[in-house]
């Protein structure tokens, strides 16, 4: 068979296997979210997702390990939007405003994703959490340079770390109370979290002038 072939047929399937991780994921996060990691179980992922348990099993290890991947899986692609919205952005504030505007975005499109991510948080141990512990250390730093890089371009004075995690506080707990009807798009809505946001440093260096 050509090498062309090869490499054609080898990318089929790929493919195919990247689609069904990503349902069987998709499936996992509804699981998670309906009952929680500790009521979740593999024969109610089998059950939903069409694929026997011997399948799952085969697959995946145990339940901590998918919680692992559906946690990987969104870090990891968030972190990879924002690196494509950042492109091209070298104003502080817009890069703040689009750090806000991707996440908003991103996890309103993913509501269930987002509440297991906020009441599971410290579920997995050992390595599968370390490895876990580093993607979020990575997407607080790169929140943190954005914001570092405004605080000095502007010459702001605030305590950065306490910024920082209000940002989070804000923006991590959406799907508790997002209402589109109410509360408008998700582009609108992140416009008026970064006004709001940005407002609070700003305010500090307004009050001297």
């Amino acid at each position: 068979m050509p090498t062309e072939t090869l490499i054609a047929e080898h990318s089929h399937l790929t493919s195919r296997y990247d689609r069904r991780l990503a349902e069987i994921l998709d499936h996992a996060t509804g699981i998670f979210c309906e009952k929680g990691y500790e009521g979740a179980s593999m024969r109610d992922l089998s059950r939903v997702s069409g694929m026997s348990l011997a399948g799952l099993y085969y697959y995946f290890e145990s339940k901590e390990e998918l919680l692992y991947l559906v946690q990987k899986d969104l870090f990891s692609t968030v972190m990879e939007l924002l690196d494509e919205r950042l492109e091209g952005v070298w104003e502080p504030e817009a890069r703040v405003r689009a750090f806000i505007l991707n996440h908003v975005e991103f996890f309103l499109s993913k509501p269930k994703a987002m509440k297991v991510l906020s009441h599971e948080d410290d579920v997995l141990r050992d390595e599968l959490g370390a490895e876990i512990a580093v993607l979020k250390r990575k997407y607080y730093r790169c929140c943190a340079d954005l914001i570092e890089a405004l605080k000095l371009e502007k010459k702001l004075e605030f305590n950065s770390r306490a910024a920082i995690l209000s940002l989070f506080g804000i923006i991590n707990w959406l799907h508790t109370w997002y209402n589109p009807h109410v509360d408008g798009a998700p582009p609108l809505l992140a416009k008026e979290i970064s006004d709001i946001f940005l407002g609070g440093i700003y305010a500090p260096a307004r009050s001297k002038a």
